[in-house]
């Protein structure tokens, strides 16, 4: 009372000021969340700094390169500001600033912003479109190819698996695969399987034919690498009743195409996809992912390519998680007891969330013990990339590999990423890890031996 004072008037100090006018830049993605603007979408970072952090809760992600680094630039904010500053001006260059390339060069793509960030800057996206743009009429490095087209790489492998095997894992021979795929030395090429998913549904066949219909999607890992995963998930899905359909066509929805800023052939990717499903999504039948990146894709990176394709949210609202789906199917788990550590994928985690896996795991009796472990640190192809090793291994022996080590011999390790499955094989722990439908197997086996 009885003091005067002079207020600011609302338009001062403005972050931006009354008359910034963001740069217009045609781009692939739609941002549907952002005016359709790829400038406001850098200016959702407003300095908050969760990105900083160092110490995740369960289930937090964001940002694990911030973590092992602790550099700026290497933060969600960072690389946010490090994008606007290229847009508007000053002594970046668009689209051809190496500065802004080093520091996206270490974001895993985790989608672990999207969720954790206060006002969910979508760096994943941002990265894929910068690097689309980057790349542009330029050779990419060798590794971009050989992982980024993992798909068909893959499908001319499983012509000759054994073969391929024994190519990729004799002493000299696989040190000159890894030398011209751009791969790490010190990782060891995924084995692929003597018949892909595809295969041996299409020679087994249908069963239930009376049960409600359900589309398992054959992604590439599970289909020409972990076949006995993608076979699980059908046994699975029919031991609840349902009529299980897998694709017979080579069908992939594309996820390591984004890593690469391959935008062009991700979109022809999708398109193809949604060709395929066209008549089975307008008729409501769902889409069951075992790989909980590829889900991703559809629910979140297939809306902002091709935003106007209406039978695109029917894909985005009919694609479920394989636990989420037999959780609310309501399905009579088989009993299995025990515990289980159980490690989400980060693109789990930021569409839907473990809880329904914790629950199915929970009805078949198993002790749940969700791990407080962020990101694996393999996050697809990053870790397998040349230069990129170290910085994989310390994002995993932040909480997920010691949690691994001290589990008992009995515990289960339930981690639905092939590539969280892979780091922990990979990383010398001495056990493997599981995905769901592995575990729902053991179940319907009556208590088989456990892997370890």
């Amino acid at each position: 009372p009885g003091k005067v004072v002079d207020p600011y008037r609302i338009t001062d100090n403005l972050r931006l000021g009354t008359s910034y006018n963001p740069p217009k830049v045609k781009t692939h993605f739609a941002y549907p969340d952002d005016g359709g603007s790829f400038a406001h979408a850098t200016t959702r970072c407003i300095g908050i700094g969760n990105c900083r952090r160092t110490g995740q809760e369960a289930d937090e992600v964001m940002c694990p390169s911030f973590v092992v680094t602790r550099e700026e630039k290497h933060s969600t904010r960072g690389r946010a500001r490090l994008l606007w500053e290229m847009l508007n001006g000053g002594e970046l260059e668009l689209w051809r600033e190496d500065e802004v390339f080093d520091a996206l060069d270490l974001c895993l793509s985790c989608k672990g912003c999207t969720n954790d960030c206060p006002v969910s800057v979508d760096l994943p996206t941002l990265k894929s479109e910068f690097l689309a743009h980057y790349w542009k009429r330029r050779r990419r490095p060798r590794h971009a190819y050989a992982f980024g087209l993992i798909d068909q790489a893959a499908r001319v492998a499983s012509r000759a698996p054994a073969l391929v095997n024994a190519v990729t894992h004799a002493p000299g021979l696989s040190r000159i695969a890894k030398a011209a795929a751009g791969m790490e030395p010190r990782r060891d090429f995924p084995r692929f399987a003597p018949r892909t998913l595809r295969d041996w549904f299409a020679a087994r066949g249908t069963r239930n034919t009376g049960g409600r219909r359900v589309i398992l999607w054959a992604d590439t890992f599970n289909n020409y690498f972990h076949t006995e995963t993608g076979i699980a998930a059908v046994e699975a899905l029919e031991a609840a009743g349902f009529n299980v359909t897998v694709p017979r066509a080579h069908l992939c929805c594309g996820r390591p195409l984004y890593d690469y800023g391959m935008l062009d052939l991700a979109r022809r990717y999708l398109e193809r996809v949604l060709d395929a499903l066209r008549d089975d999504l307008r008729a409501g039948v769902p889409v069951v992912g075992i790989e909980p990146s590829c889900v991703a894709v559809f629910k979140d990176e297939a809306r902002k390519l091709l935003p106007n394709d209406v039978d695109v949210a029917r894909l985005a609202t009919q694609t479920h998680h394989l636990a989420q789906f037999l959780a609310d199917a309501d399905w009579e788990a088989p009993r299995l007891g025990g515990r289980a550590l159980v490690h989400g994928h980060c693109h789990h985690k930021a569409t839907g969330g473990l809880e329904p896996e914790h629950e199915l795991l929970r009805r078949m009796g198993l002790e749940v013990e969700p791990l407080q472990t962020g990101c694996c640190g393999m996050a697809g192809s990053f870790g397998f990339e040349r230069g990129h090793y170290d910085v994989s291994m310390a994002i995993g022996e932040l909480a997920l590999l010691p949690a691994v080590r001290r589990a008992a011999a009995d515990d289960l390790i339930v981690a639905d990423g092939f590539s969280c499955r892979t780091q922990i094989e990979q990383a010398g722990t001495g056990r493997r890890a599981l995905h769901v439908a592995d575990v729902i197997k053991l179940a319907l086996t009556e208590n088989g031996p456990r892997p370890t």
